[in-house]
């Protein structure tokens, strides 16, 4: 293993010249940050929706899982795509199609129209998380990506923290429908700024805006090169399917995101019907689990991780330690199925997602530190598509037990039953977080 892949490279210790890639990273936080303002929406607004619309709690799943089927089908082709031109056009063209689908959330009636436009908004925001992992292979050295990832993975977490209960205040005040025009407003400013700002690292240091020391900082610490594609890619991409690590780190962190977005669709519903609380009451205590994991999410997932192999750990035990030990935390979600006192579910479901969110930004970073040259996008297509399996469905599985048995514990059993499936995964068929030897998925 080359001292890049171990994480051990001089450029640990060596001077960067230049803070241009956090920037960048800033860039990738605030485009997820936004992105997901347009999922916590729904969220928010669903009692108020079903009540409107007279929806079970079944069907209110259906349409909370609508936006995450087009999105898993949309992972592996986007993902090849990104491999195939790269970040650039695809996700500028991308932020302008999630903002029409946005928008138009806000503008149609009737429960089908709606189903269509989250079904829209699930292609076109399926390039977010793979592209961020993408572009954090193009910009960052192998030893800072922990922290890197956690500024877009936290901005996922940190999105309940604002959305929520902005969300919660809109929806009270003005409907359910400005909630969507409020979104689709910052998800277009964000468009302009992406297509304004964002260039691939070669392209800023011929320019000037990327300093030589900077660039070698990066380049050096082991960042793919942008240019890279892999020859005969759909071949090379039928390999990685047959990959033990691929697999193990796509199941685990499937089941890190069933229990994730199980929280994310249903938290604010449980605190209004299972603890009986108001839609603002129930947005600001639902805030409290998400700093909790935002702050989980960056300081121990990211900068934490990233302080230890720079102090000299061992990459790889280091990473593995956050990534098991965080998801053993994140069992404590079942203590939602255990209590009605507000305070203790909360409590327990802080633990359990700030658990949860230590562990995620490792598990992101893995696509990156596994990824053979020029196929990140592959494998993070991979592990999206298998992710949005489990995504779909959780919130489906969750309404119609709750339909049921008129109670949301077997949600949370579920949930805490699939991190206890992650931990296995990541234990026992992930093995050591390194780079997949070109020759296990060279094509002859």
């Amino acid at each position: 293993m080359s001292p890049a892949q171990s994480g051990s490279s001089t450029a640990v210790g060596g001077r960067a010249g230049g803070n241009l890639r956090w920037g960048i990273a800033g860039l990738l936080g605030t485009g997820i940050l936004i992105n997901y303002f347009d999922r916590v929406n729904l969220s928010v607004a669903g009692t108020d929706l079903q009540h409107t619309l007279h929806l079970s709690s079944g069907e209110l799943g259906i349409l909370f899982s609508a936006f995450t089927w087009s999105y898993g089908l949309a992972q592996i082709p986007v993902g090849l795509l990104l491999d195939r031109i790269g970040v650039t056009w695809v996700v500028r063209i991308a932020t302008l199609l999630w903002s029409a689908a946005t928008f138009l959330t806000a503008a149609v009636s009737g429960l089908g129209l709606i189903l269509v436009t989250r079904l829209l908004l699930g292609i076109a925001e399926a390039p977010g998380i793979v592209s961020s992992q993408k572009t954090t292979s193009y910009w960052f050295p192998r030893h800072e990506r922990g922290l890197c990832t956690s500024a877009f993975d936290g901005a996922a977490k940190f999105s309940n923290v604002v959305g929520v209960p902005l969300m919660s205040l809109i929806v009270a005040s003005l409907g359910w429908r400005a909630a969507f025009w409020f979104s689709g407003s910052l998800s277009l400013a964000f468009a302009i700024a992406y297509w304004l700002l964002y260039r691939n690292p070669r392209r800023l240091r011929e320019t000037g805006r990327l300093s030589e020391s900077e660039y070698r900082y990066i380049t050096e610490g082991g960042a793919q090169d942008e240019r890279s594609v892999p020859e005969r890619q759909f071949a090379h991409f039928g390999r990685l399917l047959r990959n033990r690590k691929v697999w193990g780190l796509s199941l685990g962190f499937a089941c890190y995101n069933y229990a994730f977005f199980m929280l994310l669709t249903w938290l604010p519903g449980y605190l209004e019907d299972q603890l009986h609380m108001s839609v603002l009451t129930g947005g600001l205590y639902a805030a409290v689990p998400w700093i909790v994991a935002t702050l989980s999410d960056l300081l121990i997932g990211g900068l934490l991780v990233d302080r230890l192999i720079a102090a000299g750990r061992n990459p790889d035990r280091v990473r593995r330690s956050v990534l098991i030990g965080g998801m053993v935390v994140g069992l404590f979600v079942l203590g939602g199925a255990t209590t009605h006192s507000p305070v203790l579910a909360v409590t327990f479901l802080s633990l359990g997602l700030g658990g949860l969110s230590a562990s995620a930004p490792v598990g992101s970073s893995c696509v990156a530190l596994i990824a053979p040259e020029g196929a990140v996008g592959a494998v993070g297509g991979i592990l999206n598509f298998l992710s949005q399996l489990f995504v779909a469905a959780a919130p489906i599985v969750t309404g119609f037990l709750v339909d049921s048995t008129g109670s949301f514990a077997w949600g949370f059993v579920i949930a805490a039953v699939m991190v206890a499936l992650g931990v296995a995964c990541y234990l026992l068929v992930l093995g050591r977080i390194e780079q997949v030897p070109d020759s296990e998925v060279a094509v002859a």
